[in-house]
């Protein structure tokens, strides 16, 4: 029998006390004393918050810094002595003024206290579960979850005396069902790939809530554009910055936003792992930001035009996308995106894997890659790229079906992209496409 919730608060330990316990009031932050914009909207925001304008020479937009060690001081002093070194210029792995105007944007779009950037989106989403866990911890996460996450989930926290049960997204019974007396953290992706899985947020929430323990979502497929995981509770986001956030296919990189209290108990985490992104990679982030939101309400309203004329196509056997009223969780994707359904967009051909490689080689437009969240759109099969490690028995089992192919939708014209589509289809079936 599943124990209480004061029988779990009782097993904390005496670290998760003394830390839950700390009094210390935090600032937001750290900062370069910049505005946040936070009562402004998203492209104001993408544009404004955080950018750095250099007093000396009047630069217009935050200068690369790239410096790996800055003079120290009496406020440096002082801060290593106190334990906030954090929030002074010490050492570039600790932290940067290129750094720190980049999560300063991050933490205006994200509505978070505070964010940290990360050389890569596994460099966040390893540091993000380590700094919450502590030997014999226990995570329940997503069999739905990115290949990487589930191998680090999977393969490494054994390793250090921990363990993981995966389940399924969307079943809240499942969840709770795989609750132990040692769980520490929720773990899920708030869209999944490449069903398009949406993860019920506020329901896990709730699960977090009952029992003590933490939820992280992982929203690189969604972003803080489509949905604000931690406006509904969540204790900590991550993001692949390699994807939406940057949107250039040019950088890799990673985030994680949460409260201050809990970003600082990352911080630790990130020096030891050494997964801090450099500041010419700030410099590209940032500026990318710039134009996320103008980006994001383009990807998403090509996802849905294009949505449509896929499912209206005779030759298009499934297509998976939050906005369709066909798709499965279409009554959560109204109350949870709101309309905003993302630039993603899962479907099956007929004729099976055989016509998806022929269409892929047919468009001219969408490029033949994986990653996704590029202003070009990209496309690739699921079962020899994402799933490409299970045997056909397995990916069926997921709902890996012949045929099934995964498009970033990017930001070019529809018109175009639609009469791409249109030709290939064309010239594999040699008819006509039929949609409304």
């Amino acid at each position: 029998m599943k124990k209480s919730y004061q029988g779990i608060e009782q097993k904390r330990t005496q670290g998760d006390i003394w830390f839950n316990d700390l009094k210390r009031k935090r600032s937001q932050g750290p900062t370069l004393s910049t505005n946040r914009y936070e009562n402004c909207k998203e492209s104001t925001k993408s544009i404004h918050a955080g950018q750095y304008d250099d007093p000396v020479t009047g630069a217009l937009g935050t200068p690369i810094f790239q410096c790996s060690t800055f003079y120290l001081n009496e406020a440096s002093y002082e801060a290593i002595e106190e334990g906030r070194g954090r929030d002074e210029m010490i050492y570039t792995r600790y932290g940067n003024p290129s750094q720190w105007s980049v999560q300063e944007k991050l933490s205006a779009l994200e509505n978070a206290e505070s964010s940290i950037v990360f050389s890569s989106g596994m460099a966040a989403i390893s540091t993000a579960i380590l700094g919450m866990l502590d030997k014999g911890s226990h995570v329940v996460s997503s069999r739905d979850i990115y290949g990487g996450t589930y191998n680090f989930l999977y393969e490494d926290l054994d390793k250090f005396g921990m363990s993981v049960t995966f389940t399924s997204p969307t079943d809240i019974k499942e969840i709770e069902a795989a609750i132990q007396d040692n769980t520490k953290i929720l773990y899920f992706e708030a869209l999944t790939n490449p069903l398009l899985k949406i993860t019920p947020i506020e329901a896990i929430v709730a699960l977090g809530k009952k029992y003590n323990l933490r939820v992280i979502i992982d929203n690189t497929f969604l972003t803080p554009y489509n949905v604000k995981p931690l406006d509904l509770g969540v204790d900590l986001v991550v993001n692949s910055a390699t994807k939406y956030l940057n949107g250039h296919s040019d950088l890799i990189g990673g985030t994680v936003s949460g409260s201050r209290k809990l970003v600082d108990r990352l911080w630790p985490q990130l020096l030891k792992n050494g997964g801090s992104m450099d500041p010419h990679a700030c410099f590209l982030l940032e500026r990318s930001l710039k134009t996320f939101a103008l980006r994001m309400r383009t990807h998403n309203s090509n996802a849905m035009t294009l949505a449509t004329y896929l499912e209206n196509h005779t030759n298009i056997k499934k297509v998976y996308y939050p906005g369709l009223a066909s798709y499965d969780q279409y009554e959560l994707a109204k109350l949870q995106l709101k309309g905003k359904n993302s630039g993603m967009i899962s479907f099956e051909i007929e004729g099976g894997d055989n016509n998806a490689h022929a269409l892929l080689k047919l468009l001219k437009l969408p490029k033949e890659a994986t990653s996704l969240g590029g202003v070009e759109s990209l496309i690739s099969l699921p079962y020899n790229t994402s799933q490409a490690s299970l045997t056909k028995e397995q990916q069926k089992a997921i709902g890996i079906n012949d045929g099934l192919v995964r498009l970033s939708v990017g930001v070019e014209d529809i018109e175009d992209l639609i009469s791409d589509f249109e030709h290939a289809l064309h010239s594999i079936f040699k008819k006509q496409p039929n949609y409304a």
